[in-house]
């Protein structure tokens, strides 16, 4: 089972492609990795970010291809929308079942994108994708709405593209979930900690781990909420998030 990432790089190696790159290891399926942007950062600050062409991007999408047999990806930070259309692009060329981590800013507080990135989000990727992953700030961008309570994420639910979960980590633990159109809610009990950095990195790519191993979407999101949660309450890494 062989799956890939298609995200930035963290030197810290909290979130994007080194924390994906674990959470294949850990679940038991062989990571591939695209890299998108290098930045400097940690878990408390952002510096800076180094884009990588869109051409050289799709070059390494190609030579992965061109020896893997690869049936389920993420994508992470993307940065701009050029390198979403692209991405967009090798999704449909390749038969790709993307889930879709709408990355636009770092835990940190530093914007990792070049500009606002919904629109092309919406207009590109999210329509031909498996699953997309936002949290509230997130789905804010990509609706327009206001998310201030459980039936606001609801209607946010309705409006995106495809299929989705709303992570509730800012919501009193409630993750909302949109499958083929069924809305449901998963309640958690929120565990604090300070360190917020990379959660979402690791669901998108537990989620990604878990289809490949042959489970259906909404088992693998539960799955990977459960494992997100045991990550944190053995001290691998920290966030903000709920135990079913």
């Amino acid at each position: 089972m062989i799956v890939m990432s298609i995200a930035g790089v963290d030197p810290s190696g909290g979130a994007g492609v080194y924390a994906d790159l674990k959470t294949f290891q850990a679940i038991g399926v062989y990571g591939t990795c695209i890299v998108t942007a290098l930045t400097a950062q940690n878990p408390y600050k952002f510096f800076s970010t180094l884009p990588i062409s869109p051409e050289y991007i799709a070059e390494q999408i190609d030579s992965v291809m061109d020896s893997y047999e690869v049936e389920f990806i993420k994508t992470g930070m993307l940065y701009s929308p050029d390198i979403i259309k692209l991405v967009a692009r090798k999704v449909k060329e390749y038969d790709l079942k993307a889930v879709v981590d709408p990355v636009m800013v770092a835990t940190s507080g530093g914007d990792l994108t070049k500009e606002d990135l919904a629109d092309a989000f919406n207009k590109y990727l999210l329509p031909n994708a498996k699953l997309t992953t936002p949290n509230i700030s997130e789905a804010e961008k990509l609706t327009g709405f206001d998310i201030n309570t459980t039936e606001d994420a609801m209607k946010a639910c309705e409006a995106i593209k495809c299929n989705n979960i709303i992570t509730g980590g800012h919501l009193d633990g409630v993750n909302t979930i949109s499958i083929d159109g069924e809305i449901t809610t998963i309640k958690q009990e929120l565990i604090e900690t300070d360190n917020l950095h990379g959660t979402g990195c690791n669901l998108s790519s537990a989620i990604v781990a878990y289809l490949a191993k042959n489970n259906d979407l909404k088992t693998s999101i539960i799955k990977s909420l459960d494992y997100v949660y045991e990550g944190i309450k053995n001290g691998n890494y920290g966030t903000l998030i709920a135990k079913i």
